[in-house]
């Protein structure tokens, strides 16, 4: 089955209501590393109930519309599809407990070409279910690597933000744990790639990866740390190009570059020296 290109265009996603808990919120900081230092109250504040505060990246899970792309009537070889690229706009301060209203909806799509791919824009806007008050806008990519070539419109790709031309001013180092896709994915992302061998090596992995939500959520973790002092506010926006996988247990090496209240960044799988997001780019908040 190929891609539709007007039915895909036109779906219609259910809309999405998400409530989840001050536990939930503890959880999501823990999945993505936070606490790995228990001594940095500036962490704890995110890991702790006395004094919680929601990790802003906690966004890009809240409302998130699941494994669409398995659904028949997309025309995706989902096996062979991958989280591409990922953008958020914080637009105010998630609350420790809420309940979250978003419907997705598909903004793009690229015919690469046979053999190339295909591209999937989507986007979604999250809001508070009692008052309407919008939290969050989420803009995810997916790349499916063997749908290209159905002979939809061959748009212009969305141009990848440019890293400048000097050295890093600040790089920070994170580590992650063998287990942590299984205890990502307790977050609503069950896809089987993170935690069963054997469909990652179906997808050509040598070992379940991680997932590119949580490889999200370290980088902002990282510009957090390296350049807000960890305060939750100090983010307005955060893109990113996912470009290899993570596998669980590496170290995150994030590249800084400081211009202004735009941040420039890249993330490296330190032990095997790959980087696995790249083109990044923060917009800070109060400067």
């Amino acid at each position: 089955m190929a891609i539709d290109y007007d039915t895909l265009m036109s779906r219609e996603f259910p809309k999405v209501t998400h409530t989840y808990t001050e536990r939930d919120s503890i959880f999501y900081a823990l999945s993505i590393g936070l606490g790995f230092e228990p001594t940095d109250t500036r962490q704890i504040q995110y890991v702790y109930e006395d004094r919680l505060q929601v990790f802003p990246t906690m966004a890009a899970i809240l409302a998130y519309p699941g494994l669409w792309i398995r659904d028949a009537d997309t025309g995706l070889d989902w096996e062979h599809a991958l989280h591409a690229e990922q953008g958020m706009e914080f637009l105010k301060p998630l609350p420790r407990a809420a309940t979250i209203e978003a419907q997705t909806r598909v903004t793009g799509i690229v015919d690469k070409g046979e053999g190339r791919g295909a591209l999937i824009y989507t986007e979604r806007t999250g809001t508070d279910s009692a008052t309407g008050e919008a939290y969050f806008k989420a803009q995810h990519t997916t790349f499916a690597r063997r749908d290209g070539g159905y002979g939809g419109p061959s748009d212009p790709i969305r141009p990848p933000h440019t890293l400048p031309n000097r050295p890093a001013d600040l790089v920070c180092d994170l580590p992650t744990v063998s287990q942590q896709g299984l205890l990502y994915r307790l977050n609503g992302d069950p896809n089987p790639h993170n935690a069963d061998p054997e469909a990652a090596a179906a997808a050509g992995f040598e070992r379940p990866i991680l997932h590119g939500l949580c490889t999200y959520g370290i980088a902002g973790h990282a510009i957090l740390r390296s350049c807000c002092d960890y305060d939750p506010n100090g983010i307005k926006r955060l893109d990113v190009r996912l470009s290899a996988p993570l596998y669980p247990g590496e170290t995150v090496r994030t590249e800084i570059w400081r211009d202004d209240a735009t941040v420039t960044f890249r993330c490296r799988a330190v032990e095997r020296d790959v980087i696995v997001l790249n083109n990044g780019r923060a917009d800070l908040a109060n400067n």
